[in-house]
């Protein structure tokens, strides 16, 4: 197995784009890296894609449509799509980062690797001096996990197959959180979504979170 230090890893910064856009660029390059695997080919690069998502509203394989409160938003799209997990909201203001990765360059697990976008959202936390953690049953990121003011301040949703990855990660730093209004996030009744913005009671620089978080990411492979 080769060092995960030496695989390239491209990183490609879509900036604002509408979710279908961005969803067929995340298949392209999923279906490279998996083809290649299969025909047992070397695979020399993985990717790394970070975007905002102008409005959208993405439902999970085993997701629950009566979790979508409200469509009466003509400004939000709704898309049915392939990854784990229930529904969330993606919008301008909210780091969206989809690992296109073969999972055995990096020696890891599917659990290990969402253990990995976890970390990576914690340590760029602490640049803000925002305490945050994870709750047991749940995926993502919490502040103040496991107590009664518990808020999610990042979602994780990823497809595997044969340990090649495709979508990712959704990081709250500046958007606007009436639009989670309109669902219960991720399914999960009672529990608030939070953001930077909201956690520090002002905006901060979006690339400036972006670029951390990535340098997070990668130091964590």
């Amino acid at each position: 197995m080769a060092s995960s230090r030496k695989i390239k890893i491209e990183i490609i910064n879509l900036g604002i784009t509408n979710y279908n856009e961005v969803w067929q660029t995340q298949k392209k390059y999923f279906e490279e890296l998996l083809q290649a695997k299969i025909q047992g080919k070397k695979i020399s690069k993985n990717y790394i894609i970070t975007c905002q998502h102008k409005h959208v509203i993405t439902l999970g394989k085993s997701g629950n449509e009566n979790n979508f409160k409200n469509s009466n938003f003509p400004d939000v799209e709704f898309v049915k799509i392939d990854r784990g997990g229930d529904i969330t909201y993606h919008g301008p203001g909210q780091l969206v980062v989809y690992p296109i990765l073969d999972l055995e360059n990096f020696n890891l697990s599917l659990r290990k690797y969402i253990y990995t976008l976890e970390q990576a959202v914690i340590n760029t936390l602490q640049d803000y001096n925002i305490k945050s953690g994870r709750i047991d049953e749940f995926t993502g990121v919490w502040i103040n996990p496991n107590t009664k003011n518990a808020r999610k301040i990042a979602a994780i949703g990823v497809k595997s197959s044969r340990y090649v990855t495709m979508h990712g990660l959704a990081f709250n730093i500046n958007p606007d959180l009436n639009y989670f209004n309109l669902i219960i996030p991720c399914g999960l009744v009672g529990k608030e979504v939070t953001s930077i913005e909201k956690e520090l009671n002002r905006k901060v620089d979006f690339e400036k979170v972006r670029k951390n978080f990535i340098s997070e990411l990668i130091n964590n492979f």
